[in-house]
């Protein structure tokens, strides 16, 4: 049973609008002005705010919301759409500029999943992460950030974090958020055999942007929800990208391979969590599953989701740290404060993890 009456009204138009379908349970409405204001709160907190716009669209007239939240809602998604267009010009930027300096960046997640959905410009956009294979590539992609007007800066994870055009950008030597020792061997082995995959961005013509290849895909936005899981916290947006990449690569992937490899990882028992939650909160369809690992209940990562919100900003404890070394140690906390949750689905990645990341955020800056 879902925590509340207003929780289970935001996410049954969570899933009306990622899958274009009437909800299929009626039952949680008419809801009253307070309770649409906190289905309001619950879809800005998790940046789904233009998926559930779109499940309002399959309501009945009777049960909209009231006409002065309608008018906000409608602002918040028209300023979502302009986001994504800014965002989509940044990176035809960014990108060009890399690939006309004779540089291979790869794009991670955001507008690479994007794409996914049947109304691309209605996601959240966050920031650009594009991954260099070449460690000497990454280099010179962190020199060329570094320009004037683009100050680089560190992060915990190895990466390197600079604003190009007032959107933050991320350089990686890293692909996928794997940190078990002698996993990134069989993990440079995958994406050698597997390799990426090209698709040309909105607004960019003749632009050919390189992403993941469908199994690398799924792994990476598998991971990828994990790290964050096992912190601070993780958001409903994370999940819907994963969902939507599922459905639209099935049939694309090799699920003996993936389930092979995430079993070698020692991520079995995670992934079959995670898919529990994308069938029984998101509205995955079973079949849509990119291997058959899935587990008996999500409710464990429910609580996770709620409680923080989008990569867990809205955690108890978090708000109000002001100094650098504060933050540091608040985030060394929270991963000691979820060891029962991972000791029960990673223990073993979520150990070095904690062990990667710690050091990264006492060395940094």
């Amino acid at each position: 049973m879902f925590p509340s009456r207003e929780t289970s009204a935001f996410l049954e138009l969570l899933r009306a609008g990622l899958w274009q379908r009437a909800p299929q349970d009626m039952g949680h409405f008419p809801l009253s002005g307070r309770e649409w204001e906190e289905v309001f709160r619950l879809a800005r907190r998790q940046t789904v705010g233009g998926l559930v716009y779109q499940g309002l669209a399959v309501l009945p007239d009777e049960f909209l919301p009231p006409p002065a939240l309608l008018v906000r809602w409608v602002a918040e998604v028209d300023a979502i759409e302009r986001s994504n267009r800014r965002m989509n010009r940044v990176l035809a930027d960014c990108y060009g500029t890399y690939v006309r300096h004779g540089l291979h960046p790869v794009l991670q997640k955001g507008q690479g999943v994007a794409r996914f959905y049947d109304e691309p410009l209605q996601r959240v956009c966050g920031d650009i992460d594009l991954y260099f294979p070449d460690s000497a590539e990454a280099r010179e992609a962190v020199r060329l950030a570094g320009r004037p007007g683009r100050r680089a800066r560190g992060m915990a994870d190895g990466g390197v974090c600079c604003v190009w055009d007032g959107v933050e950008v991320e350089i990686h030597e890293r692909l996928i958020d794997v940190y078990t020792p002698f996993a990134r061997r069989r993990l440079a082995a995958l994406e050698a055999a597997e390799g990426w995959q090209s698709f040309r961005l909105p607004g960019a013509p003749g632009l050919e942007v390189q992403a993941p290849a469908p199994l690398l895909n799924v792994l990476l936005l598998n991971t990828h929800i994990l790290k964050h899981a096992l912190g601070w916290g993780i958001g409903l947006r994370q999940f819907c990208d994963l969902a939507r990449a599922c459905h639209s690569l099935r049939g694309q992937l090799d699920a003996d391979l993936l389930r092979h490899t995430l079993r070698r990882l020692g991520l079995g028992r995670w992934t079959r969590l995670l898919h529990a939650f994308l069938v029984e909160y998101v509205g995955l369809s079973p079949d849509s599953l990119p291997c058959d690992e899935l587990g008996h209940t999500a409710r464990p990562l429910l609580d996770i989701v709620l409680r923080g919100g989008n990569f867990g900003l809205y955690a108890a404890g978090r708000a109000g740290l002001r100094t650098v070394w504060a933050r540091k140690l608040r985030t060394s906390r929270s991963y000691v404060r979820n060891v029962g949750f991972a000791a029960r689905y990673a223990p073993q990645e979520a150990f070095w993890t904690f062990v990667r990341l710690s050091k990264g955020q006492f060395q940094r800056k």
